[in-house]
């Protein structure tokens, strides 16, 4: 499946359905992050349900701590 993440375009396995296994996939579940889906943000206990199909467009925002 073709996803636009961040602005590129991206091939991740079919088996991926919703946006809490993308995360996973990119080893982003275990962080705080912003997801926006098709211009709509998402609350946090969407991921697990929310869908994601091919042509989607996803931005990720996560913080990085640093000095």
């Amino acid at each position: 499946m073709k996803l636009v993440i961040n602005g590129d375009v991206m091939e991740v396995p079919d088996s991926i359905q919703s946006v809490f296994e993308l995360l996973q996939h990119f080893q982003l579940d275990q962080k705080v992050v912003i997801v926006e889906k098709n211009k709509d943000i998402l609350e946090k206990d969407q991921h697990v349900k929310e869908s994601v199909t091919d042509g989607d467009q996803l931005e990720f925002v996560h913080f990085v701590g640093g000095g």
